[in-house]
């Protein structure tokens, strides 16, 4: 009787050791903090965010905890929290690129898996697991190189950037401002509506009011470039192809997509939120293949655009 209740000791003892060992703790769930930006952001972040919502599941054994902001300082202090709480993987879509150094440390002390996703960050390489993320600059290279095929007479443009500092804005300015410095283009304007449609409409708004002249216009979303034609055409100003104003916008949701197809835009350029699967596939196999896994993207031209484009790359309804 002794050695029994000797065994079973042993056993209790060792049991919250074998959970953890397996990646689980507390209720056998794997605990998964996710920082991101909010869905309402745009399309882009809806659609994101419903991904890893039907990837990290509880029937798949994720306890799941998320934190929504586009302020860096309020995603620093969320993961913080995490790693007090003791989670097994922090996933991060960073607001801004910088100031993270620090909190990773602290969660690889911890013991913590760190995966980057949609976005980049400045940090060493070896505090975090893997990167699933698009190639902004890529994005902003291809949609500068399409605007300088249509050899425009002149390039006048009003540029409305995303939120400053985020991968997603630097990314999709550097070319464009790179032509600035060289002169092929004059920069009419350059403004953040950090993703905002209204706040888009209100800069197309003052540019025009000021009587200042422009025939492109180069949104870092198409929430932007949404409010953006919605200034023009109240302005009674022509849109789209073989129009006044060339527009480009960047994430192709299905409703951009269509004004493209409709004439009534110029260029999209694609953006995939599908990250989660192959987060969770290195999170359960435990295999990482690369450091940074790139997702393949392309820009769409009105000229070219099919349906079955829209069916294949569309984002939402």
């Amino acid at each position: 009787m002794k050695k029994i209740l000797t065994m079973l000791v042993a056993l209790l003892v060792l049991a919250p050791f074998v959970m953890f060992a397996n990646g689980k703790k507390d209720s056998g769930m794997i605990k998964i903090g996710i920082i991101n930006n909010p869905p309402s952001e745009s399309g882009y972040r809806a659609a994101n965010v419903k991904d890893f919502e039907a990837v990290f599941t509880a029937d798949k054994g994720y306890k799941v905890s998320t934190f929504y902001s586009l302020k860096n300082d309020e995603q620093l202090n969320a993961a913080s929290q995490f790693i007090t709480d003791g989670v097994d993987y922090i996933l991060i879509s960073a607001a801004a690129t910088d100031g993270w150094e620090a909190v990773l440390k602290n969660a690889k002390k911890a013991g913590i898996k760190v995966f980057l996703f949609d976005r980049m960050l400045n940090a060493s390489e070896d505090l975090y697991e893997a990167a699933v993320v698009s190639d902004m600059a890529k994005e902003g290279e291809t949609a500068v190189q399409w605007l300088k095929a249509q050899k425009l007479k002149e390039y006048r443009v009003v540029h409305i950037q995303g939120a400053m500092g985020s991968d997603a804005q630097i990314g999709r300015t550097g070319a464009l401002e790179a032509e600035f410095k060289k002169g092929t283009m004059k920069k009419v304007v350059q403004q953040t509506a950090t993703w905002d449609e209204a706040e888009a409409k209100k800069i197309v708004e003052s540019v025009i009011n000021s009587g200042e002249k422009f025939n492109v216009i180069y949104a870092e979303n198409d929430g932007m470039a949404k409010g953006a034609v919605a200034a023009l055409d109240e302005a009674g100003i022509t849109h789209g192809v073989d129009k006044e104003v060339v527009i480009m916008g960047f994430d192709c949701n299905k409703w951009a997509l269509r004004e493209l197809k409709a004439g009534n835009w110029n260029y999209n350029g694609q953006c995939s939120p599908f990250q989660a699967a192959v987060i969770e596939e290195m999170i359960r196999t435990g295999n990482v293949p690369a450091k940074k896994i790139i997702s393949d993207e392309k820009g769409f031209d009105a000229r070219t655009i099919t349906q079955a484009d829209i069916d294949k790359y569309g984002l939402g309804d």
